[in-house]
């Protein structure tokens, strides 16, 4: 429940909260291995999307437009990253996202 909260905080607050905060808490906290975290992450996503979303809509901030511009060319990546992540071992897993998480840190400093 504390993941899920901060998940939902990270989502309404930056517009993150899945990859950025489920994956390493469920990893990190309940030894959930790289796979299992991911996919668990991604089906809780839904939820916090879709209310995050609407969220968002009631106070107009959501341009649909730009939104279907962005999320239906996501649907082939999500295919291409899952394909991609069952042939990587999983230490190659955790030492790619943590190489994301510090390059998107180094950069959000730098501006």
């Amino acid at each position: 429940m504390a993941i899920g909260t901060l998940a939902g905080l990270f989502s309404g607050l930056f517009g993150v909260g899945g990859g950025s905060v489920i994956v390493p808490l469920l990893v990190l906290w309940l030894g959930y291995e790289e796979r299992g975290a991911t996919a668990t992450s991604l089906a809780a996503i839904v939820f916090i999307a879709a209310f995050a979303a609407a969220v968002q809509g009631l106070y107009g901030n959501v341009d649909l437009l730009d939104a279907a511009l962005v999320g239906v060319p996501a649907v082939g990546g999500v295919l291409i990253g899952t394909w991609l992540q069952q042939r990587l071992q999983a230490s190659a897993i955790s030492l790619l996202f943590a190489a994301v998480l510090v390059a998107s840190a180094v950069e959000l400093v730098l501006r």
